[in-house]
């Protein structure tokens, strides 16, 4: 049996803000743009969470809630530097280490430098490490598998350790709503609860034909983890699955030729990225925030896999014709390219046919 520890950095952004400012410390913060240029919270400490500040919410929103808010510009280079050291100390652990983002991973410690049997003694020690080297706080969740470990390290932040044990597990699935899930926001959430599925482990009774007919091809997977099954093994190099660009805009934009020329300038722009890689992409998705903050995707997949920037720019604006931007005025837009290869002649995987939220999607 694997032993899976996934560590997550507390409040990544803000807590290294707050430790190169003292000024800041014990106070709420927030990383992200001006409130005045329609910015976005990037990230919060917790002292700015406990006023409702979360991540991805408009900055003027997060200063009506909390009005002595310090909003922060990010310095990506100084939390790539310490990201870096953060993951210097992982691999000298295990070669075994699958970044999600900058300020968490898997590490499958299974086997590992310390010779150490007991999971939560490599995590313990590595929480350790961590603050001392750069006096920061991490959570860890350990676990059987990735699912687990990743559930259990969001349990006791910050500074937290949650172990999952074998004979623990079912227990612990009892606890879970359907919305614990990585992936599975309001609106998926919403059409599990229309058919009476508030608990994970209610999936196990649930028709999966019904199942199905509700959240698409995903419901297999969610009957796995609703029986703590997951086999993905810790992939140290996890190959990029998709490329995207987007931008809010400072004013809402209600003209349909600007946002058909910002959409095509984007997906050139990801296109420019491909060819780079010497990569080629199957699907092209189309992301429209409205100024009332309603979100939609749109996504066009097809064969042959392409990098031509034409094409993926027409691909692009032709999904604007599926959405409503510029009859109703448009906040933010993004294009994105998936199932990337580097073998144009690959076949495409199967569509699932179902637009707006993208369940199970392992976002960190």
């Amino acid at each position: 049996m694997r032993r899976i520890i996934h560590i997550d950095m507390d409040a990544f952004y803000a807590s290294v803000e707050q430790r190169d400012r003292p000024e800041l410390r014990g106070k709420p913060v927030a990383v992200g743009g001006p409130p005045e240029g329609r910015g976005v919270v990037a990230a919060s400490s917790y002292e700015a969470r406990a006023f409702g500040v979360r991540s991805a919410m408009s900055m003027a929103r997060a200063i009506r809630l909390c009005p002595h808010l310090a909003v922060v510009p990010p310095d990506f280079g100084q939390y790539r530097a310490v990201s870096s050291q953060v993951f210097a100390l992982f691999r000298a652990v295990t070669p075994l280490v699958e970044p999600l983002s900058l300020d968490e991973a898997y590490l499958d410690v299974t086997e590992n430098a310390w010779n150490e049997p007991l999971a939560v003694n490599v995590a313990r020690r590595l929480k350790g490490q961590i603050r001392e080297t750069t006096g920061l706080t991490a959570s860890a969740g350990v676990a059987p598998n990735k699912f687990l470990a990743k559930i259990a390290s969001g349990w006791k932040k910050p500074d937290g350790l949650t172990v999952v044990a074998p004979e623990r597990v079912e227990g612990f699935l009892q606890q879970l709503p359907v919305d614990a899930l990585w992936g599975v926001g309001p609106v998926t959430a919403a059409r599990l609860r229309s058919i009476h599925l508030e608990r994970l482990v209610d999936v196990r009774t649930a028709d999966p034909d019904e199942l199905r007919r509700t959240i698409g091809s995903h419901a297999d997977w969610l009957i796995n983890l609703a029986r703590g099954i997951d086999d993905r093994p810790v992939e140290p190099s996890r190959p990029r699955k998709s490329v995207g660009t987007e931008n809010t805009f400072s004013e809402d934009i209600g003209d349909r030729a600007r946002i058909e020329e910002e959409v095509a300038g984007m997906a050139r722009e990801d296109a420019a990225w491909l060819a780079r890689k010497s990569l080629y992409a199957k699907t092209v998705t189309l992301k429209v925030r409205y100024a009332d903050f309603t979100t939609i995707t749109r996504s066009d997949t097809r064969l042959p896999a392409t990098r031509d920037a034409g094409e993926l720019a027409a691909r692009a604006v032709a999904l604007l014709a599926r959405t409503e931007a510029g009859a109703r005025p448009v906040r933010l837009i993004g294009v994105s390219l998936h199932g990337l290869t580097d073998d144009a002649r690959l076949p495409a995987p199967r569509a699932g046919g179902r637009t707006g939220e993208l369940p199970f999607e392992d976002h960190g």
